[in-house]
């Protein structure tokens, strides 16, 4: 029996609750310059038909030979899923018939995979965290690609991605909702950029999903399951999940019962379709496929591949939190992506200067997130290095700008000042903040002078302050301390 939902988590039907369980089949691309039995390139967005060796092309007497580069890479993510690995598994056929598919069966693994059984550790929001089991990890071919926009009366094949090593990930059905499912893909992919086993591009077809949906009511067995297959995009694996959920539930509810069936998720109309009847292992005839022995290493090829992986997420939030003090939320945004922890860190360490690892962090994560994400980039890939980013924290803490210039500064920086260092910036544009209690004094005076009505009010209402705060700021181009406006005003105001 499987873990049941919370109760947060069930479905309202008609008729009264009902709970989702989902288990997905990822299917990464393995990270190598050649396919996995032949040494073809990979490389994505090729002629038609320019990567294809006589082994892809399913040519009569081709052998296939393992790459060893391909049984590393599933290693290593199997490693990173706290997985048993395996040091003996089977290649076998897996028989059917497609026109992408020019040897008539695909080389995978069945009974004896690579990679058992192992689990991910989920945050699906900042207080709640799951455990999602891993029941395998096995190698095998992709298949090629049919077009059918190029003719109006005929298709035609790409077999540029066949032989492709996949990695396909089988988890256990252990997850109870479209949000559970979304954060599983993303821990899930990276884990595996992290490694370096697959570069998790959706938009390429890097990483596919087929997502299994069934419904049951609480503490009942496990229902029917639909699959739906070849999901690209994990806001589209949220979608299908509650909308596929939704419509096993009308059916149940009206008295029918659910097909075993595969199908395509239509985002254009928001529904889930049939696409044919779900087969099972009997209907492909696996067995060992009578070209490849069984794949076999030792312990020690396990070991120096584990030796030489790289921190992986979870242990890089737990260090974050221990060595920098950061809240577990932050912490987790920064980790989501290897490269943004690493320019966050970079960051914090830049010129071996002792700075607060929670500015730099709402930094990273806010204003300057923002404007790389508005030049359609992530954190890592903007013209600004770690360090400009430590120089702009600095300059706050130093009390030469402040908070607001800072935004400013590094508007400037994505702008008219690309190539200048913030320090040089607030120099030449003369935006240093006003230090001077006498200045900032005066201003104070001129803005009480000029409210008498609104002085009142503050001295009622002392949360008026911030009011007065705002005027001073805005009568000093935004430069004065805003420490010392406060102190005047309260002074001034008596409040």
């Amino acid at each position: 029996m499987t873990a049941q939902a919370k109760p947060s988590k069930l479905i309202k039907g008609a008729t009264g609750d009902w709970e989702i369980v989902v288990g997905m089949e990822i299917h990464a691309q393995v990270t190598s310059k050649s396919k996995l039995f032949s040494g073809a390139s990979t490389e994505f967005g090729g002629e038609q038909n320019d990567h294809v060796s006589l082994i892809d092309a399913g040519m009569p007497g081709m052998l296939p030979v393992i790459n060893e580069e391909c049984v590393k890479q599933a290693v290593r993510a199997g490693l990173g899923l706290k997985a048993q690995i395996n040091r003996r598994s089977v290649f076998d056929r897996k028989n059917y018939f497609y026109p992408d598919l020019p040897q008539g069966y695909q080389i995978s693994q069945y009974k004896s995979p690579i990679v058992g059984e192992g689990e991910v550790i989920v945050d699906v929001s900042p207080t709640e965290q799951i455990r999602v089991g891993i029941e395998r990890l096995h190698l095998e071919q992709d298949a090629g690609k049919l077009l059918h926009d190029q003719s109006p009366d005929s298709s035609f094949v790409d077999l540029n991605r066949s032989g492709v090593a996949l990695m396909e990930i089988v988890s256990k059905p252990d997850i109870r909702s479209a949000e559970e499912a979304r954060a599983y893909v993303t821990k899930l992919r990276a884990i595996l950029r992290y490694i370096g086993a697959c570069d998790g591009n959706m938009e390429q077809g890097s990483l596919r999903a087929d997502v299994n949906v069934s419904v049951r009511r609480p503490g009942e067995p496990l229902g029917t399951r639909c699959e739906i297959k070849n999901m690209n995009s994990i806001r589209f694996i949220g979608h299908a999940i509650d909308v596929e959920a939704r419509r096993q539930i009308g059916i149940l509810e009206d008295g029918g019962t659910i097909d075993q069936e595969t199908r395509l998720y239509d985002p254009g109309r928001g529904e889930t379709r049939a696409m044919r009847s779900k087969e099972e292992a009997h209907d492909y005839r696996y067995f060992p496929d009578p070209d490849l022995l069984p794949l076999e290493f030792d312990q020690a090829f396990v070991d120096a591949l584990a030796a030489d992986l790289p921190e992986l997420p979870d242990a890089k939030r737990a260090r974050f939190i221990s060595e920098y003090g950061l809240p577990p939320y932050d912490a987790g945004v920064l980790v989501g992506e290897r490269e943004t922890a690493d320019f966050y860190e970079a960051c914090v360490r830049a010129g071996g200067k002792a700075r607060d690892a929670k500015v730099v962090a709402n930094w990273v994560m806010g204003d300057f997130a923002a404007l790389a994400n508005a030049a359609g980039l992530g954190v890592a890939e903007t013209h600004v290095p770690p360090s400009r980013i430590a120089s702009l924290v600095d300059l706050i803490g130093e009390g030469v700008i402040s908070g607001k210039i800072a935004k400013d500064v590094l508007a400037l920086m994505f702008s008219e000042e690309r190539d200048a260092d913030p320090r040089d910036i607030v120099e030449r544009r003369g935006l240093k903040q006003v230090t001077d209690t006498g200045a900032i004094e005066a201003a104070v005076d001129q803005i009480i002078a000029a409210n008498p009505d609104k002085v009142e009010q503050a001295k009622a209402k002392p949360t008026m302050l911030g009011w007065f705060v705002g005027q001073v700021m805005k009568a000093t181009g935004g430069k004065a301390n805003p420490q010392a406006v406060n102190e005047l005003l309260k002074a001034k105001l008596g409040v």
